[in-house]
């Protein structure tokens, strides 16, 4: 068996040989062809533009998704912009200078462009009706009278239709010193018939905000062409901490190397798959989203890592005497294999994240996945050309034998007692405690945001303050979630039949008395106040009737233009404001919802749906994520097991390698719950890029270890002593950099940011402690007694 291993990694070799012959004998017709190709990709990207969307966000198989598309025309939403304007001032809204401001404030809104603007709704459209009853019958008219001019007695007026309109709560505050102005934000501009321009879209809200916050009035925007505003302002401090990690890692790997060519090669090699990932984009037909504006940033970390371990083999073989050429030659011949394993591991930890079935995630697992595999290029066939051509300054030589000689050793010699047996012990007794505990904590991970707000931005933002003032001062809310009826089997209008209407109201009714519910608005409900209308308002008859003759008394309940159903009913929308969108709340309100259908199954010939509003969209990307992340750790764990059995062939080194990820997948997710991050669309796919990050140290590492131990007939703690030397300190260096790099996500303004610099940080920090503690402990117990082979 030792033999056809060694045949095996001698084949291997002749053939990566012949590899290097050929990249180094060639290297000035290849310099000349990718410096063509970088030009080429550097035009490419000045064409890149940012592409943000709101369906991107959707899981749009989802059934509850399938729902909200199938009636995004009857029943808009999900993608809501809300404009209030509070009054600072003495009194409440009804004075000259609030309703002109008012008045105003709602044909900017209306002129949107993409603006649903049968949907607008304001006190000053035509959609917003009082009704009243007076001795000659009823009285119904728009809220604000068209010959409306802000006189005493018709602003006495509109204050009296106001509480008659049943619309205080809702369009009104409770203390009627706001009045908000709604708004559905379609996907396209129907004036042009093109996609929308989320930029203009920004611009005009910006211009609201800005023209309507005067001494006494306060205006307050919401929606989600607000928050990809909030991040696209927030993409310049994203610039900012990528100049500022920059800066840190050129400063670092000057201090590693003392080699000022070394550093400026290894950053160039670094952002090279940047520019050709960038510049790939618009030839595959994509945009950068503000939401996965990270990513080039993080595969220049990626970058820098294996251009460090590139740099430093070849640095090693110039100090013990061979020429830029030879030295070249030697560190392609050793690091292709477990460079290209690594980086083939990296891609597929981002090819796992298109499991989850959002486009935006799928969108980021592309491009990542593209811009490692680039990085396959750009780090191990063109760096080693690079390198072809620099010259070693002596004061790298000086440092690189001093640490040899003094520092590195002693630290090498101190950790690789962790490859021995009765050592070994200790690191499986704090590990084995430690996973215990974390264990115990990541049950308490949510799927779903925490706190309310925008989970993007931090909780003080504007757009997360503005939140907080709707939320407060409405009963219905900024989060609503949307449960469509379908009606459509019943002769003539549908809401005239008992049965469903029924239907309808008990399901309200319980509704109601689910926690985390605000309010509930539909047609059974306002049929019923007009019903009750037609007694002189008497409570007592604020209720169904079972005929269709009785039924019709409330007919200007079930209104289309009220937007609570279409033509004939033969969909009805419940509107279910809930408290807030966190992910426990929105699961129990959903579950609970799913309980209730299931014990009240609906009439013959009436459905219920799930679901739309943004709630509905959370709640299908909540479950989405949910279903997602079992099958995206089983993929990554699966395919990263059989890529390490094939490299190693060995289901030793298999396990040696994958248990300190896996212990590091609990760890961060009892990070998470301990710090209050939920998983969500931004946090899962960290996971996934940490493991296929943290697992290039074990593969350089063992891949050393291996060879040390079948050609060198080592014992495995001096495999493991060798390998440290070789390969550790860049392992533990470019750890420490890309931790600290990405660490500095954590100051950024916008919290996703923040939170995934934490979370990688931590993931790359503690995947490197696995590989140079953990790591060598296993080994020392499996090949304990297999001195000279694995």
């Amino acid at each position: 068996m030792k033999n056809v291993e060694k045949r095996i990694e001698k084949t291997r070799d002749r053939y990566v040989g012949q590899l290097a012959d050929f990249l180094i004998g060639r290297r000035h017709l290849l310099a000349a062809v990718f410096t063509a190709l970088t030009i080429f990709f550097g035009y490419s990207a000045t064409k890149v533009q940012l592409d943000p969307g709101f369906l991107k966000l959707i899981p749009v198989q989802h059934p509850y998704m399938k729902t909200m598309m199938e009636y995004m025309r009857v029943f808009p939403g999900a993608n809501k912009i809300l404009v209030n304007l509070h009054w600072k001032g003495k009194g409440d809204i009804y004075n000259p200078e609030f309703m002109d401001a008012l008045r105003k404030a709602t044909d900017d809104v209306f002129f949107i462009p993409g603006m649903n603007r049968i949907h607008v709704s304001s006190i000053f459209t035509a959609n917003n009706r009082y009704t009243e009853v007076v001795e000659d019958g009823f009285k119904g008219a728009p809220i604000v009278p068209a010959e409306f001019s802000a006189t005493p007695e018709q602003l006495a007026q509109v204050r009296s239709n106001v509480e008659h309109s049943g619309l205080i709560g809702q369009i009104v505050a409770n203390d009627q010193k706001s009045a908000m102005i709604q708004g559905d934000l379609q996907d396209y501009d129907s004036e042009t018939g093109g996609k929308i321009n989320y930029f203009e879209v920004i611009k005009r809200l910006d211009k609201i905000r800005a023209q309507y916050t005067t001494g006494d009035i306060e205006a307050n925007v919401i929606g989600f062409p607000k928050l990809i505003g909030d991040v696209m302002k927030g993409l310049f401090g994203v610039f900012v901490f990528f100049g500022l990690a920059f800066v840190i890692t050129m400063i670092l790997l000057y201090g590693y190397s003392r080699s000022i060519r070394l550093t400026l090669t290894a950053l160039v090699v670094a952002l090279l798959p940047v520019l050709w990932l960038i510049g790939t984009l618009p030839l595959i037909g994509f945009g950068i989203d503000p939401m996965s504006i990270l990513v080039p940033f993080l595969i220049f970390s990626i970058g820098v890592s294996h251009a460090v371990q590139m740099t430093n083999a070849w640095r090693q073989e110039v100090v013990a005497g061979a020429s830029a050429v030879e030295a070249s030659h030697a560190a392609f011949r050793k690091l292709f294999i477990p460079g290209a394993v690594a980086l083939i591991t990296n891609a597929l930890g981002f090819a796992v994240i298109m499991l989850i079935d959002i486009p935006i995630v799928r969108e980021l697992g592309i491009t990542a996945c593209l811009g490692v595999l680039l990085m396959v290029i750009t780090n191990k066939v063109i760096l080693p050309i690079l390198l072809t051509h620099i010259r070693l300054e002596e004061s790298s030589r000086r440092h690189t034998e001093i640490r040899k000689s003094k520092g590195s050793a002693a630290i090498w010699t101190s950790i690789s007692r962790c490859a021995e047996p009765r050592y070994a012990i200790h690191t499986f007794v704090v590990c084995l405690l430690t996973l215990a505990v974390t264990t115990v904590l990541s049950r308490g991970l949510v799927i779903g945001d925490l706190g309310r707000g925008a989970p993007e931005l931090r909780p003080n933002a504007q757009l997360n303050r503005d939140i907080q003032q709707i939320s407060s001062s409405y009963d219905i809310g900024a989060d609503v979630l949307s449960v469509i009826v379908e009606a459509k089997n019943f002769e003539g209008d549908s809401c005239l039949h008992y049965p469903v209407m029924n239907t309808i109201d008990r399901f309200e009714l319980f509704l109601r008395g689910v926690a985390g519910v605000q309010s509930v608005v539909s047609v059974a409900d306002t049929a019923k106040i007009v019903i009750s209308a037609f007694s002189e308002g008497n409570p007592r008859w604020r209720a169904l009737p079972r005929t269709e003759s009785g039924m019709s008394v409330g007919a200007a309940g079930f209104d289309p233009a009220l937007g609570l159903n279409n033509e004939s009913c033969r969909a009805i929308q419940v509107a279910i404001f809930t408290k807030d969108h966190e992910g426990a709340s929105v699961a129990h309100v959903v579950g609970e919802i799913k309980r209730y259908l299931s014990q009240n199954p609906p009439p013959s010939g009436v459905a219920i749906r799930l679901g739309s509003g943004n709630v509905g969209v959370m709640a299908a990307q909540n479950e989405a994520v949910a279903d997602a992340e079992v099958k995206m750790l089983l993929a990554i764990f699966g395919a990263l097991t059989l890529l390490c059995l094939l490299t190693f062939r060995s289901l030793t080194a298999v396990v040696c390698v994958m248990a300190p990820l896996t212990m590091v997948s609990i760890f961060c997710n009892a990070l998470m719950a301990s710090l209050h991050i939920g998983l969500v669309v931004t946090t899962l796919p960290v996971i996934a890029l940490g493991v296929g990050v943290g697992v290039d140290y074990g593969i350089y590492i063992f891949e050393r270890i291996q060879r040390h131990m079948h050609f060198e007939c080592e014992s495995f703690h001096e495999a493991f002593l060798d390998a440290m030397h070789e390969r550790g300190t860049a392992a533990v260096f470019t750890a420490i950099t890309m931790s600290v790099a990405v660490g500095t996500w954590t100051l950024s303004s916008l919290k996703f940011q923040a939170d995934m610099g934490l979370l990688l940080s931590f993931m790359f920090l503690v995947n490197m402690l696995g590989a140079i503690c953990l790591l060598p402990a296993l080994g020392a117990w499996f090949f304990r007694r297999k001195s000279k082979a694995i």
